[in-house]
């Protein structure tokens, strides 16, 4: 670069944008870059390229305002309604190009759409910085800008954001905001500017120009004196870094907040698999011999444990799909029964008389409304099209969709109508064949998995990272070949956990998956174990392929359609079967697999103790066989990742 200095002083890989496969011409929805600080002139840039141009973007620069010295370009068309989520199912985040980044350099040619998310702004310009809050999932930071706009949600998949904060402390100051611990005020290293600034903070009633003066001359006598709340800010930030010296720990930036990463699991050993066998499906039979006089089913736990160990037959699913979703009580008599659902028949036509009485000219004030409607339009006329309940035109059936779900809006106003929730009511309405049950056992399925399609999407990503702690536990050496692959948040999973393994089995087995899921046995999270079930079948053909993240993600979705549910039910069990008998189960796994309640500070674990399912047997002697792929080690060790953020 003539004419200039530049120099890069941090860099860091594995730093992704989540956007929304349907709002950019980039079908994948994970676009991996490299963040980068760079000196330029007399400026100071943060700046973040997509990997395949991380080295061709320095000129890509931030403003308030476009190439040509104006506003901001607002030409082009953006929804202003779109609560769902795209066809594949692959976001983790909903961002959007910001508008006010600058063309690319003349002569530079996009060699694909990623470039437009590439943005480098000074460090001057920057207003505040939200960290994520610690957990098991990846790490992300959002920045905010002095005009009032944020960029991108910068995803840390390989750790690194406390690293770039420090490194952002030698040019700036950070402040932690007193509203929200997470959230760092940005004010640059000038006192005058920091006086002027020190209001935003609210930490004084007194003069903060005054304050400014004593705290530099005499931070210590002025912090214990009578400001001992600034302690919690700016502590030893003051002073900005010696280049070369090593950054002392920032005191916003606790060290006991691993990211991303796993709390020390140490010896976990594991016992032999043991080798699981299915039950055959309840009858109608089977289950008239728990029905007593007066309709009250009788041996609950027992009719429990045999759909869960076998199912339900075809013909029996109408009635116990009410009883495992909740419509229906199982303590309930049949008199009790059919007061319930004339109740609730009732409940269901008022609230759909409610979106039904508002006038054409009502809702084109109610964009809400209006949006939501668009959108179930659009769901429903997709969903399901080859089964012959709602194949043809003119079905009825996807009028009985599109109502329920437009109800459901009027049930669940503030969750409203996410994409996805069709694939969840179909296989319900095809099954009890009935608007009003249909809704209400909908209704109980919801309940289950609202938050997979609430917008902060922070139940998707806890539920991914119970995922990956139970893979790491199970299978170290497969999560170590995701993680080499830049797979290991595995992002690919997340159409399983959203819409519960939807479009993974064939029609019927989707049916016989969530009516064994829906028993809650033997723990809450069984789809976790059913996603681990699949990624250890598919093991060996990942491991020798040599597949990269891209093919990764293609060989899992090409798995449609091919898997057998009863193979995968019998892993899961065996799975868990082989987890509970480990006697050193560490705490955090019990907890996701249901046999212990969260552990109070200084407590021992629990002895572990699995309830009785399906049949097992000893497994027999392995075969003997050429180790052609690390196999998981029976004792392992999980420890947080040496960059831990």
């Amino acid at each position: 670069m003539e004419g200039s200095s530049y120099r890069v002083v941090f860099e860091k890989g594995g730093v992704y944008l989540h956007t929304s496969a349907g709002k950019h011409p980039d079908p994948d929805s994970l676009i991996a870059g490299v963040i980068r600080v760079v000196e330029k002139d007399s400026d100071v840039l943060l700046h973040w390229a997509p990997v395949e141009e991380a080295g061709d973007s320095t000129q890509i620069l931030f403003s308030k305002k476009d190439s040509s010295g104006g506003e901001p370009s607002t030409s082009e068309e953006e929804p202003t309604f779109d609560p769902g989520y795209e066809p594949d199912w692959a976001v983790i985040s909903t961002v959007r190009p910001r508008p006010h980044l600058a063309e690319p350099r003349r002569g530079a040619e996009p060699s694909c759409p990623r470039s437009s998310w590439a943005f480098s702004v000074s460090l001057g310009e920057l207003k505040s910085i939200r960290r994520s809050k610690p957990g098991l999932s990846w790490a992300y930071l959002v920045l905010v800008t002095q005009a009032g706009g944020s960029l991108p949600a910068l995803h840390f998949h390989r750790g690194g954001t406390r690293a770039l904060l420090r490194v952002l402390s030698r040019y700036l100051l950070l402040a932690s905001s007193p509203q929200d611990p997470r959230l760092y005020l940005v004010f640059p290293h000038d006192s005058s500017a920091l006086s002027s600034s020190f209001h935003h903070l609210q930490l004084f009633d007194e003069d903060s120009s005054n304050v400014v003066s004593r705290f530099l001359q005499d931070p210590y006598s002025t912090t214990f004196s009578s400001f001992s709340r600034v302690t919690n800010f700016f502590r030893g930030a003051l002073q900005p870094h010696p280049e070369g010296a090593s950054s002392p720990d920032l005191p916003l930036l606790p060290d006991d907040e691993p990211e991303p990463g796993f709390e020390v699991i140490s010896c976990v050993e594991l016992g032999r698999r043991p080798t699981v066998e299915r039950a055959p499906p309840v009858t109608e039979e089977e289950w008239a011999h728990h029905v007593g006089p007066d309709g009250r089913l009788q041996n609950i736990p027992e009719l429990k444990n045999r759909i869960f160990s076998g199912g339900l037959s075809p013909g029996l699913r109408r009635e116990a799909w009410k009883f495992l979703l909740g419509y229906l009580s199982w303590e309930g008599s049949a008199e009790e029964h059919k007061a319930h659902v004339r109740k609730k028949t009732d409940e269901y036509f008022r609230m759909k008389l409610q979106w039904k009485s508002v006038s054409a000219e009502q809702e084109r004030r109610n964009s809400l409304l209006h949006g939501y409607r668009s959108l179930i339009e659009r769901d429903v006329s997709r969903t399901d099209r080859t089964n012959k309940f709602y194949e043809g035109p003119e079905n009825p059936g996807l009028g009985l969709l599109n109502d329920i779900l437009l109800t459901y809006c009027m049930y669940h106003f503030d969750l409203g109508y996410v994409q996805g929730m069709s694939d969840l009511l179909s296989p319900i309405l095809f099954v009890v064949q009935n608007e009003v049950d249909a809704f209400w056992c909908f209704c109980g399925f919801m309940e289950l998995v609202h938050g997979n399609f609430e917008e902060s999407q922070e139940t998707m990503k806890r539920q991914l990272g119970q995922l990956l702690l139970l893979l790491r536990v199970l299978d170290q050496p497969l999560c170590d070949f995701l993680d080499s692959q830049d797979s290991g948040s595995l992002c690919f999973c997340f159409r399983w956990l959203l819409i519960w393994f939807k479009r993974e089995f064939p029609f019927p087995d989707v049916l016989r998956l969530w009516e064994v899921l829906w028993t809650g046995l033997p723990g809450p999270n069984l789809h976790l174990l059913v996603a681990c079930a699949i990624l250890d079948m598919e093991r060996d053909t990942l491991m020798l392929s040599g597949f990269g993240s891209n093919e990764i993600l293609k060989h899992i979705n090409e798995l449609t359609m091919k898997l057998s549910v009863e193979d995968v039910l019998t892993r899961a069990e065996a799975l868990y079967r082989q987890l509970t008998a480990c006697p050193e189960l560490p705490h955090n796994v019990q907890e996701i697999l249901g046999l212990a309640q969260p552990k109070e500070p200084g407590s021992p674990s629990p002895p572990v103790s699995p309830l009785p399912l399906s049949p097992t047997r000893a497994p027999p002697p392995p075969p003997p066989h050429e180790d052609v792929v690390p196999q998981p080690d029976s004792s392992l060790e999980i420890l947080p990742e040496d960059d831990d953020g």
